[in-house]
């Protein structure tokens, strides 16, 4: 495995920026990963940034709108991790989808997992491991017969409008515990 191929962001630095600062800082990393992957293929478009991602994902590649979405809650808690691992992650999908072929690619196969190592010079991961509690919060509890369960705002909703969960283990339905 040769060496990462984007330079190492400097950790004090990173911790020391403002919010405006921070954003500015992702969007230079994406244009740094932007500019390797264009010495392999040099008519890949240039993708938008948004940096208003939610949930438990820390990025993603979204081909319909033109671009990356990054979470900012696991960016501003992840700084670094952030700009070596999910920039580019998200930069290999960005540059196999626009292969040729690349649309029929699988979207952590072969293909990427090639980006990921040869041009990247990562470890090709699929998921982070970022604390996602202050990312996705999931104030509502729900009990079966063998645990508790969290569920996000949108998930208890669900559930008042009458939709039904059933634990994966016991089968039994959740029931919502107040308070």
């Amino acid at each position: 495995m040769k060496h990462a191929a984007l330079p190492h962001p400097d950790p004090e630095t990173l911790a020391s920026l403002a919010e405006p600062d921070l954003a500015c800082a992702l969007r230079e990393r994406v244009e740094e990963a932007y500019s390797l992957c264009r010495e392999v293929h040099p008519e890949l478009p240039r993708p938008r940034v948004w940096l208003d991602l939610r949930g438990r994902s820390a990025g993603q590649a979204h081909f319909s709108r033109g671009g990356l979405r990054f979470n900012p809650v696991l960016y501003a808690e992840n700084r670094v991790e952030f700009l070596v691992e999910v920039v580019p992650h998200e930069m290999a999908h960005w540059l196999v989808h626009h292969l040729k072929d690349g649309r029929r690619a699988r979207p952590h196969g072969r293909e990427w997992q090639t980006v990921m190592r040869r041009l990247f010079g990562l470890e090709p991961r699929t998921t982070h491991r970022f604390d996602t509690g202050r990312a996705s919060p999931a104030p509502h509890r729900y009990a079966c017969a063998c645990r508790e369960h969290r569920f996000t705002p949108r998930r208890h909703a669900l559930v008042r409008g009458g939709r039904v969960y059933r634990c994966r283990h016991c089968a039994q339905t959740l029931v919502y515990l107040s308070g």
